[in-house]
């Protein structure tokens, strides 16, 4: 079984060759041969025609004697009515097969290729041609001429050595040629793989080399590299979500395992580092589960949408919150459709409003709408110290607080607008932060679904 491409495209192009070798030649043998074939049956008839017009103007040669015919026409005979011959060119008269021969009804010729009379004879081309007698035209006198087909059978057997001799050859030539134009069209292919071979956990950021052009070899470079780009960076974000989760444990962990050492240490229990100990635990949980819902949402199934309302799912919301640190208004005059996930949907838009709370002076606004471009629009304003326009990207990476000191204290885990975000493009929208209205101070953080089911 031929497995290599250069070895699939070396056959391919031989059977092609042999294939088109064998249709043309014999196109050309059946057209050469049929072409000499027709020649000579023309010069033949010619040469009975014109002792036909011979015998119509009584001027054939006294004593039966025909002069030898030309073009290369062997034989030249008349017979009569009675099938006697009366004039002849010299050669055999008793040729089987040619009594035989009469012109179709209607016409005045006949021609026919005589098969050899014996094994190792030549064929022969037979022509009769009808001449009018002095008796009338219904006892016509008959014209034969005969060619020996020796020199069509020969430049026919030529044609065909000669299609047989070349056909190996061109067929070789092809199958090479295919092979080196394989192997150089393939050799920026190894390279690729030998490169790519050397990829390596450790070393992401190699690349294969690019051919140039717009083929489709050029075009696969491109793509594996594209590819190694994207191995490449979320390797990093890979590498940095690990170092910042551990930086992010260490710190409650430390501080537990010094509480309890306190608490321990003292004959009676120190009810103040055990209520430390347990607010420092309860921060460990919530950095633990927002940690596994982001690994749940990196590789995790897809979302199951289904329609849902924003402007229910945030009145729900502010339900849950009797208490909230400052107030907390909605603003959803009417139902609000979406497409999406229910229960992820719920977390992003309290991921949102817990965000808003913990930076808000005096209130928070959750604002539900529908967007004419097919888009469902809700958005979470405080009025808290706002978001600088250069950090508006950057608050939605994980870990990522402008204000560490102040995050930790208001409890959060530096990973809630992470989660939103992955919340939302996994449902085919986004989150983004936008400056505060004319007038107003603070941050406005806009989440976007689309209204309908997509893909």
């Amino acid at each position: 079984m031929v497995s290599s491409v250069r070895a699939r495209a070396a056959l391919a192009a031989a059977l092609a060759m042999a294939a088109v070798l064998a249709g043309g030649g014999l196109w050309l043998y059946t057209l050469m041969r049929a072409n000499l074939l027709d020649n000579t049956t023309g010069r033949t008839e010619l040469a009975a025609r014109k002792v036909a017009a011979q015998l119509d103007t009584r001027t054939l040669p006294p004593g039966g004697r025909l002069p030898a015919p030309e073009s290369g026409v062997d034989l030249v005979l008349v017979r009569d009515p009675a099938g006697r011959t009366v004039s002849t060119s010299g050669g055999p008269q008793d040729v089987p097969g040619l009594s035989a021969l009469h012109p179709a009804p209607g016409q005045d010729s006949r021609s026919v290729v005589l098969a050899p009379a014996s094994p190792g004879a030549e064929r022969r081309v037979a022509v009769v041609v009808e001449a009018p007698a002095a008796g009338g035209p219904h006892t016509p006198y008959a014209v034969y001429a005969m060619t020996v087909l020796s020199d069509v059978d020969d430049a026919t057997r030529a044609i065909a050595l000669g299609l047989l001799a070349g056909a190996p050859p061109l067929i070789a030539f092809a199958a090479a040629l295919a092979w080196w134009v394989t192997g150089q069209a393939l050799r920026p292919v190894t390279a690729i793989r030998t490169e790519l071979a050397a990829v390596t956990a450790s070393e992401l950021d190699r690349r294969v080399p690019d051919p140039g052009g717009a083929d489709e070899i050029a075009r696969l470079a491109r793509t594996v590299n594209d590819t190694l780009d994207r191995l490449e960076r979320s390797d990093a974000r890979q590498r940095q979500f690990t170092a910042d989760a551990s930086h992010e444990l260490r710190n409650p962990l430390a501080a537990v395992r010094a509480r309890l050492e306190v608490a321990l240490a003292r004959p009676s229990p120190d009810r103040e580092s055990v209520s430390a100990a347990l607010a420092d635990t309860e921060r460990l949980q919530r950095i633990a589960a927002d940690l596994l819902l982001l690994a749940r949402l990196d590789g995790g199934p897809a979302p199951r949408p289904e329609p849902v309302d924003l402007a229910l799912l945030a009145a729900e919301d502010a339900a849950r919150r009797p208490a909230p640190r400052v107030p907390l208004r909605l603003a959803a005059p009417a139902p609000v459709p979406a497409y999406g996930d229910p229960a992820r949907l719920e977390r992003a838009l309290a991921n949102l409003v817990d965000n808003a709370l913990r930076y808000a002076r005096s209130g928070v606004l959750v604002r539900a709408a529908a967007a004419e471009d097919g888009w469902a629009v809700l958005e979470v304003a405080d009025d808290g110290p706002g978001i600088p326009e250069a950090d508006r990207d950057r608050v939605f990476e994980r870990f990522v607080r402008l204000d560490a000191d102040r995050g930790r204290a208001g409890g959060g885990t530096g990973l809630g607008l992470a989660i939103a975000r992955e919340i939302a493009r996994a449902h085919g929208g986004d989150v983004r932060a936008l400056p505060a209205r004319e007038g107003a101070p603070g941050a406005r953080l806009e989440l976007r679904l689309p209204t309908r089911r997509r893909g």
